[in-house]
């Protein structure tokens, strides 16, 4: 069992968001989610009714302002569903369009809020909306109302076709090797296979955060090992913090990538790149490499800083890559980044290069008024 943590002494601040958490190891084999007491949570209803989709329009950035850890999905039924972490840490929220560029005006619903005591309750992070077999599931992290930074990751489930309606069921928080901080579930399939990809503390490790893999034996239940894929060690990410995390999966061109955001949430705040070949082993840590510089990072040109915590979707043409991040319209942040509201979602084509490695370019700038008015 972890070894309690005593509290600190009255008046004392409260940790930084990535602090090194302690514990030991459980034991290892299928580690499997623990769930809640029956919290069902109505959703609000919306329209599913499909109609043709729209010809795209062009990108404006900001796409929506004051969402950071931005997740966009792009599902069999025409719509785009949007989901990302509000200032407040307190909701998960839900937008939808037939285009990427109508998220931003789309009407936007609350499908799910932090408790007012206990699990859930505190730093409603970076959710994820994914589909797996016929039922909606939505991964974030979450804290106790009572101990903030005691941070987890959860699972809701949704069986009715539509996520707007039917009822979010807390499935509970997903079990990993040890009871420490950790965030930032994604979900993928690879060959058959359902992979977690998250970030978290491992006890010993002079790190706040590595990014880790493992299988699933259902949506909120990991089975057999868990592997490290990469822990920070370039200096590029570990300015400020320690950290490699946001992981996010992209399969193309005979290869797997996955992304990954690196450093502090301040202008430092930049992605990484892990590549893997398609036929490989994806839970041998030796079939991946990583790439030794940022592929995408903060831009005095466009003024735009510390991008990252990125995903991928696909444009209204259905073979356009996009890139979906966040950043700030400026480098300077007073007090604490985590307390700065500025972070915006952001949309701009995904490259490829030649050897066929995505090209993630450089955060565009915004956009012009009179341009977006157009």
């Amino acid at each position: 069992m972890p070894t309690p943590t005593p509290p600190p002494p009255p008046g004392t601040p409260p940790p930084p968001r990535r602090q090194l958490l302690k514990g030991a190891a459980l034991t290892a084999g299928a580690l499997v989610g623990v769930p809640l007491a029956a919290r069902p949570v109505a959703a609000e209803p919306a329209s599913s009714s499909a109609a043709p989709s729209p010809k795209a329009a062009p990108y404006v950035n900001p796409l929506v302002q004051h969402r950071a850890d931005p997740h966009v999905t792009r599902h069999s039924d025409g719509f785009y569903y949007f989901t990302a972490t509000v200032p407040e840490y307190d909701r998960i929220i839900l937008r939808r369009s037939r285009t990427l560029a109508g998220l931003a005006t789309a009407a936007e619903t609350v499908i799910w809020r932090a408790h007012p005591s206990g699990d859930m309750g505190a730093h409603i992070w970076a959710p994820e909306l994914h589909r797996v077999n016929g039922k909606w599931y939505v991964y974030f992290a979450a804290a106790p109302a009572e101990d903030v930074w005691r941070i987890r990751m959860w699972v809701l489930e949704n069986a009715n076709p539509n996520p707007f309606r039917g009822t979010w069921v807390e499935k509970g928080q997903i079990r990993t090797a040890w009871e420490t901080f950790s965030l930032d579930a994604t979900t993928f399939t690879h060959r058959g296979t359902r992979y977690l990809a998250w970030a978290q503390h491992e006890p010993g490790m002079d790190n706040n955060t590595a990014v880790w893999l493992s299988r699933m034996a259902n949506p909120w239940t990991l089975t057999g090992p868990q592997i490290r894929l990469t822990t920070p060690t370039y200096d590029w990410e570990c300015v400020g913090f320690k950290v490699n995390e946001g992981p996010y999966v992209l399969q193309r061109n005979g290869r797997v990538f996955l992304t990954y955001s690196a450093s502090a949430t301040d202008h430092h705040y930049c992605v990484g790149l892990l590549t893997a070949p398609d036929d490989g082993d994806l839970m041998n840590p030796a079939t991946w490499t990583k790439s030794p510089t940022p592929v995408f990072a903060s831009s005095d040109t466009t003024r735009q800083y510390g991008p990252g915590h990125n995903c991928f979707t696909v444009a209204e043409d259905g073979r356009t890559d996009v890139l979906v991040y966040h950043a700030r319209p400026y480098k300077e942040i007073v007090g604490d980044p985590l307390d700065d509201p500025n972070r915006h979602t952001r949309v701009q084509p995904l490259g490829w290069r030649a050897d066929g490695t995505p090209d993630l370019g450089v955060p565009v700038a915004d956009t012009a008024r009179a341009e977006a008015s157009r």
